[in-house]
């Protein structure tokens, strides 16, 4: 690089090699590629430019992109959000206008239709094998066409076409620009979210007179709750999943936990959702392990909760995700793994073993079930001479 002393490179900038800049030129926040014959005076804000480029003295660069090999003649000026494509000719003192897209090619005026385009890929390949010689003559021939008489629209010396901005996009170029989006810009839009949030207050979300919700209000509500289930099915499928990879293939522990974790922070889940998924992949585990009887059954749970109960515990940081873990345990006996049902108590009791589950969590779930239906007691009632076991022993202590 051959930078001049009172050129000034500010932070946030990258120079590639074999370029040179010129006497009080600056340059920030930008990418500068490789070749490039910076000029004296010239101001870079911003900017990506890439290879061979040659830009002249007094020129005035800000959040723009540049291909390769274009030129821009000495006082030039690049507003905001202009794009220069390959070998593109900025003519003396010109002005970019802001999100302006230039080329060395016209614009097309008529575009090909999808027959065309289908048309042109399958004889591509034949075309191109054909005469790729006089092809690229041809493409030579007419780059020369252009350069000799596309200098009007850039000024003078310049060669190239602004394109056009497609009818109705107008409005949107700053949407798709590296320039910043102006404050007259921000604040427009901040006004317009404000006034679509007064209007939906007004038009839907605000209560009626009566002070209940409106039916779509309601409708929203049950599409939530709805996302919610799936959003929570999908978290549960892919902890058993990982789950059951790290047992057939001796997965360290710490390892799960890290891509428990990950799942964890990717679909937003809490500490309970985690422990719930976990006692569950553990279930399906014990379910799927060869037994004739409940007593296999149960030695099968208990070898699970004696190879990976410091998984379990991890995601049990205090009562309320330890409740969560019975009331899952609860929802598998009744509805998909009611083959556990009669074993209830006596994994209850493995768990409290194990101190995976305290004595506080266990009696905080019976105290919840105490308003509940009798269909929603009835391990509760399997679990009656346990639970009076439990409280026998804290008044003891």
């Amino acid at each position: 690089i051959v930078q001049s002393r009172s050129a000034q490179i500010g932070p946030l900038t990258v120079i590639g090699t074999g370029t040179r800049i010129g006497d009080n030129t600056k340059i920030s926040n930008s990418v500068i590629g490789k070749g490039c014959d910076i000029g004296s005076n010239v101001l870079i804000e911003g900017c990506h430019i890439w290879d061979n480029v040659t830009i002249e003295d007094g020129c005035q660069l800000r959040h723009s992109i540049v291909c390769d090999g274009v030129v821009m003649k000495s006082g030039a000026v690049l507003s905001p959000g202009v794009v220069l494509s390959f070998k593109v000719v900025i003519g003396q003192n010109f002005t970019a206008p802001a999100y302006s897209k230039v080329s060395l090619l016209p614009q097309p005026i008529k575009q090909d239709s999808d027959e065309e385009l289908e048309y042109a890929d399958n004889n591509s390949d034949v075309e191109t094998s054909c005469a790729p010689d006089n092809m690229n003559g041809e493409l030579t021939s007419e780059l020369s066409e252009i350069q000799g008489s596309a200098t009007s629209e850039l000024g003078c010396g310049g060669v190239g076409y602004i394109w056009s901005i497609c009818e109705g996009a107008s409005e949107e170029e700053w949407r798709h620009s590296i320039a910043p989006i102006s404050a007259e810009k921000l604040a427009e839009l901040t006004q317009t979210t404000d006034d679509d949030l007064e209007f939906s207050n007004q038009d839907g979300n605000a209560p009626a007179s009566s002070g209940e919700l409106r039916s779509d209000a309601l409708s929203d509500s049950e599409d939530d709750d709805e996302d919610t289930k799936n959003d929570s099915a999908y978290f549960e499928k892919e902890v058993e999943a990982t789950f059951l990879r790290a047992v057939h293939e001796n997965v360290q522990v710490d390892h799960v936990i890290l891509e428990v974790n990950s799942l964890k922070l990717s679909c937003n889940m809490e500490f309970s959702a985690c422990a719930g998924a976990i006692f569950y992949s553990m279930m399906k585990l014990a379910l799927e392990t060869p037994h004739k009887t409940t007593d296999e059954l149960s030695r099968a749970v208990l070898n699970i909760f004696n190879s990976w109960h410091r998984l379990l515990k991890s995601y049990l940081s205090g009562k309320d995700e330890e409740i969560e873990v019975i009331l899952k345990f609860e929802e598998m006996c009744s509805e998909s793994a009611k083959e556990l049902s009669p074993l209830f108590t006596q994994i209850l009791h493995h768990l409290y073993d194990k101190e995976l589950i305290s004595e506080d969590a266990i009696l905080g779930w019976e105290f919840e079930k105490q308003g509940a239906e009798e269909s929603d007691r009835v391990f509760v009632r399997q679990a009656e001479n346990f639970l009076q076991w439990l409280k026998e022993a804290s008044e003891e202590d």
